[in-house]
């Protein structure tokens, strides 16, 4: 990085900049360090090495330079300690929790979450002997009824998807923190540049890359930052004797001992290890690129959003429309607390006054927008959440997670957004 100034740097610099100091070609773009393994210098090196008596690169799987500029960049934009990435936003939250969670464990989840997330929470996981419980993210003072024993972490996201709902992130951490429990926020929506949940309270933030992180639907990716001092919260709490005894696979390594952060290496030095859930280097320049024009694009993402969403509200053929920032919205006050300057990302959900069939035809429809599961990318999309994202969720946990059968989810690209309302305009009918 260029000689910093001793002011602390803005965002938009750190998403250009972190992480990064130029190799010996003085490349300016971040080099792809196409490669599967390391030489070592001699046997003493691999063997410090694979013992973690010496940090460095081993094998891809675990460590790789391209690699290491992203989590370092991902984990200053976010105020954490260090970042790890992996294969998708899924291992991301799969690790996240294996990292806390094993056989008889019970983990406390919001109500309203990615349908995928539901998904390995609810019906995945207990394969793994994992409860998930459920908490109502408008209640969050319910979650304290749900912690026992055996509970590991709290999951809940900043920004719903797609229900647009806003979490109390202060209230619920500091439930969770009273109890000495450990909070996972999924910051995928709202994105660093919007809303830091580490400074709101929250341990450990994962993403998934592929949204509006990349930015271009071109890669699959995740990521998860831990914050500074979470090492204190682990360190001989009973809730996680993983961290506090011996680790049998390390020689006996007790990671409380060690001075990094724990919490991503053990998850580094394990769960890669053994799951090996990696990023290529090429999909982590590919998120480079995007973090770039994060600022920038987000921004132009939100005042699109928020002209099409006025443009819904006062559509006849709408019912009611799911957008932090309209000021008639639940969550608009918490939009004020947690998100810079109250945008809201380009996410919209509504309901239509029609049925089930009424809304594919509207998706069915439209032009400019295109039926796509993905949220993040340049060009609008849109999506039934009942029929494909959450179809896996029976008809009463669609009801409690807030998706109904005449939902509607946008993801409102960066398109002139006058093209984009005659396009609904259209679509939605007189």
């Amino acid at each position: 990085m260029p000689n910093q100034p001793y002011q602390p740097l803005h965002q938009e610099t750190l998403a250009i900049h972190a992480g990064y100091q130029r190799d010996s070609q003085q490349t300016m773009s971040v080099p792809i360090y196409q490669t599967t393994a390391y030489a070592f210098e001699n046997s003493q090196q691999a063997g410090n090495r694979f013992a973690l008596q010496e940090l460095g690169n081993i094998y891809s799987r675990l460590t790789n330079p391209t690699n290491d500029v992203l989590e370092n960049r991902l984990a200053a934009l976010e105020g954490g300690a260090s970042g790890v990435v992996t294969a998708s936003g899924s291992a991301a939250i799969f690790y996240a929790i294996v990292n806390l969670a094993g056989t008889g464990d019970n983990i406390i989840v919001a109500d309203k979450i990615y349908g995928g997330s539901s998904n390995l929470f609810l019906h995945t996981l207990k394969n793994f002997g994992i409860e998930a419980r459920v908490f109502a993210i408008d209640e969050p003072k319910t979650l304290e009824a749900l912690i026992d024993s055996k509970t590991k972490a709290v999951f809940f996201e900043s920004l719903s998807n797609p229900q647009i709902a806003i979490a109390p992130i202060e209230e619920i951490t500091q439930i969770a923190k009273k109890h000495g429990i450990i909070t996972i926020c999924d910051n995928t929506v709202a994105t660093p540049i919007l809303c830091n949940p580490i400074k709101w309270g929250a341990d450990v933030v994962v993403h998934s890359l592929s949204k509006y992180a990349s930015g271009q639907g071109s890669t699959i990716s995740g990521a998860i930052i831990d914050r500074e001092g979470l090492n204190d919260l682990i360190k001989n709490n009973p809730r996680y004797p993983q961290f506090n005894t011996p680790d049998p696979s390390y020689h006996g390594l007790v990671y409380a001992d060690v001075s990094l952060p724990i919490f991503n290496l053990r998850i580094r030095t394990a769960l890669l290890r053994d799951i090996g859930a990696a990023l290529s280097p090429f999909n982590a320049w590919l998120v480079l690129q995007g973090l770039e024009t994060l600022k920038i694009r987000i921004q132009e993402h939100s005042q699109n959003a928020q002209k099409i969403a006025e443009f819904l509200v006062s559509h006849p053929k709408v019912a009611s429309v799911n957008y932090p920032g309209l000021a008639c919205n639940r969550y608009h006050n918490l939009a004020k607390k947690y998100f810079k300057d109250g945008s809201c990302s380009g996410l919209i959900s509504f309901e239509i006054t029609g049925d089930l069939e009424n809304a594919k035809k509207i998706c069915d429809s439209t032009k400019i927008f295109s039926i796509v599961v993905n949220i993040g990318d340049t060009k609008s999309l849109i999506v039934h959440p009942a029929s494909t994202t959450h179809s896996q969720l029976s008809e009463a946990q669609l009801q409690e997670a807030g998706i109904l059968a005449n939902t509607i989810r946008l993801s409102v690209g960066l398109e002139n957004v006058e093209d984009l309302i005659a396009d609904l305009s259209v679509a939605l009918g007189s």
